[in-house]
């Protein structure tokens, strides 16, 4: 039970603290001092707190939009299993309700963008469906992999402390995975060199061009459900690269805390060293990720 209501309060209270993280991460290697980690909390509060304005264009899409990205995205965590303890919501084939929950949430984020009638949202909106179309074959080839290693359809049976033991004898195809889910986290949380979260009102927008008509409470949704998105893709790989267990639950807990924020670093590490590519460039690195991920499976399948 214990268990139950920790990955609850991880899954409600954590997400804010990691583009904080990485804000910071980005801020240490410019020479700056930057803004505080807790500073996405301050926003979601200053957000709550202001009126909301809606076009006169728009219906009823555009305000379920947030609620729905939300709610999906927390669902979607729901099923992930959080160190090494069960996710709230298991059963067979719950991979296939994780990947659609997302997809769910990516569809409705999309269609709010199409309600406004603006041109420019509908750009965004045209760019993000484009982008899906690639990166969901790099999870499905990823969690394709995990089901042959581990014969299980559930991702707590997937995400195990098993894989331990799987990274001394199909090491090679799982190291693949996990790069090709790391592109995955940056392409679905438009994180550089895909998209800047920073920027607004640039040709070479994806998401945030999606979301710029909305504001007050509902803006804080939509932050707030991002940030719950970038620690269920963290939540994976951290799964996927750290499956030990020590034994005592809370220090197991500590360790998967610490692993979500190791993640944290590296994205802004990453983001410290790399420019947002070109916008024609960004297919070719989502079309190397399949590769790598298709890679990956045929490994596993070959050396079975």
């Amino acid at each position: 039970m214990i268990n139950f209501l920790l990955h609850i309060l991880l899954v409600l209270a954590l997400p804010p603290l990691l583009p904080g993280v990485i804000n910071k991460t980005k801020a240490f290697f410019a020479g700056r001092t930057g803004a505080p980690l807790a500073q996405v909390y301050y926003d979601l509060w200053k957000l709550v707190q202001k009126g909301s304005v809606f076009s006169e264009t728009t219906t009823w899409v555009f305000k379920f939009g947030p609620v729905i990205g939300l709610a999906t995205a927390l669902l979607a965590a729901m099923i992930v299993p959080l160190g090494e303890h069960d996710a709230p919501l298991s059963f067979t084939g719950d991979l296939v309700l994780f990947a659609y929950l997302l997809g769910l949430g990516r569809f409705f984020t999309v269609l709010a963008a199409l309600d406004t009638g603006s041109a420019f949202e509908g750009m965004g909106s045209a760019r993000e469906a484009t982008y899906a179309c690639l990166a969901e074959p790099v999870l499905f080839f990823g969690l394709l992999v995990l089901a042959k290693i581990s014969g299980s359809l559930r991702l707590a049976g997937m995400l195990d402390t098993s894989l331990e033991a799987q990274w001394g004898t199909a090491g090679a195809g799982m190291l693949l995975i996990l790069a090709s889910w790391f592109v995955l986290l940056l392409v679905e949380n438009c994180r550089i060199p895909f998209d800047d979260p920073n920027t607004h009102l640039e040709l070479t927008m994806i998401h945030e061009v999606m979301v710029l008509d909305h504001s007050g409470p509902a803006l804080s949704l939509i932050v707030y459900g991002a940030a719950v998105k970038l620690f269920v893709f963290a939540a994976l790989i951290v799964q996927l690269s750290v499956p030990l267990a020590t034994g005592v639950g809370l220090v197991d807990w500590v360790v998967f805390v610490a692993g979500v924020l190791a993640v944290a670093v590296v994205v802004g590490v990453v983001e410290s060293g790399m420019a947002r590519l070109r916008l024609v460039s960004l297919p070719h690195l989502l079309i190397a990720a399949v590769v790598l991920s298709a890679l990956g499976l045929v490994l596993i399948i070959a050396y079975a």
